[in-house]
C-alpha cells in the first residue's frame, strides 16, 4: 500500500524497518468495503525537556481513495489512541495547511527543531496540557528515519 501511497519505497521500508525493531507505537488502518486503503504510522521521539513524544509518519492513502477525507480520518482516529495510550505530544512533517486542522503548529512555537530543515512544515500538537512547556532543541526520531530518503 505504502509503494503504491509513495514515489519510492522510502515510506515502505520505514514501516517495516519501525515493525522489525518493534518501534511502531502505534499503526492505524483505513478500510473500503473489507480492503486496506489507508495507514498511519507512529513511533517514538525524544527531546530535552519532554517526555512522551510520538512522531506520526508516514500517512498514506490509496492514490485512487485519496481526497475523500480517509487521511483525515486515520490521523484523528491515531491521534485519539496516542492520547488514550498516554502520549504527550506528537510532531510531524508534512503540509501546514493540512494539519493545522488537527491542532498542529509549527514545532518552533515550543522552540523545537527537526533534522531536515521542514522549517514551519515541522509541526507538533500537544495531546496533554503544557506537555512541550519545557521542551527545547532537536526532536530526535528512531534511527529509521535517517534511511528515509
Amino acid at each position: 500500500m505504502h509503494l503504491a501511497a509513495f514515489p519510492g519505497p522510502g515510506e515502505a521500508d520505514l514501516v517495516d524497518a519501525l515493525r522489525r525493531t518493534a518501534r511502531l507505537t502505534l499503526s492505524r488502518v483505513g478500510e473500503v468495503d473489507g480492503a486496506v486503503v489507508g495507514h498511519v504510522a507512529l513511533s517514538p521521539v525524544t527531546v530535552a525537556g519532554a517526555t512522551g513524544g510520538l512522531g506520526l509518519a508516514p500517512v498514506a492513502v490509496l492514490p485512487e481513495h485519496q481526497g475523500r477525507g480517509l487521511g483525515g480520518a486515520l490521523v484523528v482516529d491515531a491521534l485519539g489512541a496516542a492520547r488514550a495510550q498516554g502520549a504527550a505530544f506528537v510532531v510531524l512533517l508534512g503540509d501546514p495547511g493540512w494539519y493545522a486542522r488537527f491542532g498542529f503548529r509549527p514545532a518552533s512555537t515550543w522552540g523545537l527543531h527537526d533534522a531536515w530543515g521542514g522549517g514551519d512544515a515541522f509541526q507538533a500538537v500537544q495531546l496533554q496540557p503544557g506537555a512541550l512547556d519545557g521542551a527545547r532543541g532537536v526532536v530526535a526520531y528512531d534511527p529509521a528515519f535517517d534511511d528515509l530518503g
